[in-house]
């Protein structure tokens, strides 16, 4: 029997899980892979591409929640989108699998498993992370990306574009969700490092205890679990890229320490005396104002220097609005793809809804409102009930009418200021021409 040109990936803390299922896929896979120790799949898959990953859920004796598996599925799918992942998981615990596949996993099989299934499962796998990579590689003709219509995000881009060919540090500045990750990774992608390692880091989602072994690394024996050397994310990202998101969440003390490799450009692991050099690209995110947090003296102004030779800053979905509808349609191919669900369109009362709802989680929300839709709807049509926007409150609807006094007169001083220059105007206020004339009407600005 020939077997499937495919490296599989088994990880729980039984050994007995781990031989059993060697055994069974070593018939029908090229590579098998099994791994006890859950902390050390990043390195793996820094060692070798992987297709997919078969993964326990739980590994602490008296624990059974997954949160452990949860843990390990971020960081799998962050390390390496392309990895498919299937959750391994007992009988009655199905709720927290159901759980995974929300965040990106492939799909749970039950232990004991039957082998028949059992292969079956990861040969479906193995044809879906090869479809993902295949659209991987559409990357370079700018397809993977969104940009939009919209004079700030063009900005956004545009600016971009000229700082990827360089290898300064970039600060991506914007509220939750409005697309730092896709932006950073954009960066890489068009840089001259595009074939390394492009090396995502939550630092919002790592406490004191492990920030040093997580970033640095550490020795055999360093601390008391640290059974072997261990390169950090840093190592893991060398010649290519680090994102460190959310580094706004850093406290002081560590601050320090990180500032130490970036102005060294070398690493120390934990345990170890002798530095390791370092060429990594810096890109940083945060939803802080971190010139506020600088003059409050709660983020190190050396730092912040150090992070923000170029600072670009991503707009909200809000001030976007002649990109929602077109950004949806992007979203809802994209997902109908992911689903194999064929040609997928929105009916007019949910178009009309999706530029109305006031997305205050940007495009992440309107990203995961559109994958549940794409599951939910009949007959090829996303409705408004499918998007769950029905009882939604509507940027329309605004109790005080504060916010729409603030926006007319930022808009008249605009206005006022450039002598009803349209262009200038719209530039100021980081609009296009079409959405500035469309407020222009809302508030019958303009008329005489």
């Amino acid at each position: 029997m020939k077997k499937t040109q495919a490296s599989i990936l088994v990880i729980d803390d039984k050994e007995d899980i781990l031989f059993a299922s060697k055994m069974v896929l070593k018939k029908h896979f090229e590579h098998i892979y099994t791994l006890a120790e859950p902390k050390k799949v990043v390195n793996l898959l820094a060692e070798h591409t992987i297709d997919v990953v078969l993964l326990d859920m739980n590994y602490r004796v008296g624990f059974d929640d997954g949160k452990e598996g949860i843990y390990l599925l971020k960081e799998i799918k962050t390390f390496s989108p392309n990895t498919v992942v299937i959750l391994m998981t007992a009988f009655g615990k199905v709720e927290t699998a159901v759980e995974g596949l929300k965040l990106g996993a492939f799909d749970y099989i039950l232990k004991p498993w039957d082998n028949d299934k059992l292969i079956e499962l990861v040969k479906t796998a193995v044809g879906e992370s090869r479809k993902e990579r295949k659209q991987e590689t559409k990357k370079g003709d700018g397809s993977h990306y969104f940009t939009g219509e919209s004079l700030a995000i063009k900005k956004a881009y545009a600016l971009a574009g000229k700082v990827a060919k360089t290898g300064a540090n970039v600060l991506l500045l914007g509220e939750n969700g409005t697309g730092k990750y896709v932006m950073a990774n954009y960066i890489h992608q068009n840089s001259d490092r595009a074939a390394q390692p492009f090396v995502h880091v939550d630092l919002g989602s790592l406490n004191d205890n492990i920030f040093e072994s997580e970033l640095f690394g550490y020795a055999r024996g360093a601390f008391t679990d640290a059974r072997t050397d261990t390169p950090g994310r840093f190592e893991l990202a060398n010649n290519g890229t680090i994102f460190l998101d959310e580094i706004g969440n850093v406290p002081l003390h560590l601050q320090a320490k990180l500032l130490q490799v970036l102005q060294n450009k070398q690493v120390t692991r934990l345990g170890e005396g002798k530095p390791r050099p370092l060429n990594v690209r810096i890109i940083t995110a945060t939803n802080s104002n971190l010139k506020e947090q600088t003059a409050l003296k709660n983020f190190r102004e050396d730092l912040y220097y150090r992070i923000n030779t170029m600072e670009i800053t991503l707009p909200p979905l809000r001030e976007r609005e002649e990109d929602i509808v077109p950004l949806a349609q992007f979203l809802l191919d994209k997902m109908a793809d992911k689903y194999g669900s064929g040609v997928l369109a929105f009916d007019t009362e949910a178009l009309k809804n999706v530029t109305r709802h006031a997305w205050s989680g940007n495009i992440r929300e309107l990203e995961n409102r559109i994958e549940r839709a794409v599951i939910l709807c009949d007959n090829n049509i996303v409705t408004t009930a499918d998007l769950d926007l029905d009882k939604i409150t509507f940027t329309e609807t605004n109790d005080d009418g504060q916010l729409s006094g603030v926006e007319r007169a930022t808009i008249e001083k605009a206005l006022q200021k450039y002598n009803h220059n349209i262009s200038k105007a719209a530039e100021e206020l980081g609009l296009s021409r079409a959405a500035l004339y469309r407020r222009m009407d809302k508030y019958e600005l303009g008329k005489n």
